[in-house]
């Protein structure tokens, strides 16, 4: 299965179909918040999307938790969970939640880390990244038993490619 996760477009709503339109295959696309979008409009429309601490839409729920194919999505933006810091408050929710695979942004930071059988995902910022150049989002493609993490930039090149 693949899922499409972006993050922190901050008003670039023009990204959000373009990056959707690059993975037509692809079964879920997630936005982990600050979009600075209404949350109806129609570019965010085929994303999962949760508010991040830029977006004032009280449409959008802070967390959301996703059955796909057997696995338990858990998305937040991360800003209630002090994800710049520290992800111990958010893999308490996670452990809470059951889930398998957890989405967040905020710090505009990629990376992707497998912990005790969860995947931690933050696809970094297509609008401000930190840490490095590159805008970036993320697609995970999952098996039963491994997941493969391949972080992207805004023209859909590869910057890297992680295996679980």
């Amino acid at each position: 299965m693949k899922i499409v996760v972006l993050s922190d477009t901050h008003g670039d709503a023009a990204i959000i179909p373009d990056v959707i339109a690059a993975h037509p295959d692809a079964a879920y696309y997630f936005h982990c918040g600050d979009s600075e979008l209404a949350y109806e409009d129609v570019h965010i429309k085929d994303c999962k999307r949760v508010r991040g601490n830029c977006d004032y839409d009280v449409n959008y729920p802070v967390e959301e938790v996703v059955n796909v194919e057997g696995k338990t999505v858990f998305m937040t933006h991360g800003h209630l969970f002090n994800v710049k810091t520290t992800l111990t408050p958010l893999a308490m929710r996670a452990q809470e939640v059951n889930a398998n695979i957890v989405l967040f942004g905020h710090s505009h930071v990629l990376g992707a880390e497998l912990v005790d059988g969860t995947l931690f995902l933050n696809p970094g910022s297509l609008k401000s990244p930190r840490g490095r150049k590159e805008k970036s989002y993320a697609v995970i493609e999952t098996t039963a038993d491994s997941y493969s993490v391949t972080f992207l930039d805004d023209q859909h090149q590869l910057i890297t490619k992680i295996n679980f």
